[in-house]
C-alpha cells in the first residue's frame, strides 16, 4: 500500500455507525475506502467474485440478474464455519488487491480504510497507521441493526458472534469514538471531528 499517505483504519461491529463517520470523513477530505461496498461490487453481476462463486457453491447461489443471492449465502455460511471459510478464500484475496488499489489511487488529506472485519482477519493491522473503533454496547447494536435491517435477533446475534468482541476491538484500537446508545448526532459529528483534526495533524 502506499507508504506517503496516513491511512486509518476504520472499524466497528455491525451497527456502531461506522458508515455515518466514514461519510463525515469523506464530506472533510478525506479518501474513503470501504471493503463492505468492495465486496458488493465484487459480488455484484459480472463481479469478479461470481465465477469462483458459482464453482464453489454451485448456481443455485447466483440468482437470475447474475448477482450472488446475498440472504441464502449469508444462512448457509452462519449455519457452518467451513462454507464461511470457502467464501472468505474466496472474497478476501480479492478485496485487498481491489483496496490496495483504491489505497494507491486515493486523493484526500488522509486515507480511512473501512473494514468491518479488520481484528478479525489479522492482515489489516500491519497496513494501517492507525486504527479507530467506533465503539457502542453490544444491545445497541442488537437495537439499531434490528430497527434498520428486518433481521431476526437470532440472526443479529449470530452476525455479531462472528465478528470480534467489543473487548477484541477496543484492545488493538489507537482511537476509539464512543456512539453509544446516549449519543446524539451532533456529539458523533463532534466527536468524529476532533479526530479528524488530530489525523490532520500527523
Amino acid at each position: 500500500m502506499s507508504q506517503n499517505r496516513l491511512k486509518i483504519g476504520l472499524t466497528g461491529g455491525i451497527g456502531s455507525g461506522k458508515s455515518y463517520v466514514a461519510t463525515l470523513l469523506e464530506k472533510w477530505g478525506a479518501s474513503v475506502v470501504d471493503t463492505d461496498v468492495i465486496a458488493h461490487q465484487l459480488t455484484a453481476p459480472q463481479g469478479a467474485a461470481i465465477a469462483p462463486i458459482r464453482q464453489q457453491f454451485g448456481d443455485q447461489f447466483i440468482n437470475s440478474a447474475g448477482a450472488m443471492c446475498r440472504d441464502q449465502m449469508r444462512e448457509l455460511v452462519f449455519n457452518d464455519p467451513s462454507q464461511r471459510q470457502s467464501l472468505q478464500a474466496i472474497l478476501h484475496p480479492l478485496i485487498r488487491d481491489f483496496t490496495f488499489r483504491q489505497v494507491e489511487q486515493a486523493q484526500g488529506c488522509y486515507v480511512v480504510v473501512v473494514v468491518p472485519l479488520l481484528v478479525e482477519s489479522g492482515r489489516w493491522i500491519n497496513q494501517v497507521d492507525r486504527v479507530c473503533v467506533v465503539d457502542c454496547e453490544e444491545a445497541t447494536q442488537i437495537a439499531r441493526v434490528e430497527q434498520r435491517s428486518g433481521l431476526t435477533i437470532d440472526q443479529i446475534t449470530r452476525i455479531m458472534n462472528a465478528q470480534a468482541s467489543r473487548v477484541q476491538r477496543l484492545a488493538v484500537a489507537d482511537d476509539i469514538i464512543l456512539n453509544d446508545a446516549q449519543t446524539t448526532l451532533a456529539q458523533l459529528t463532534q466527536r468524529t471531528q476532533e479526530k479528524h483534526q488530530q489525523w490532520l495533524g500527523l
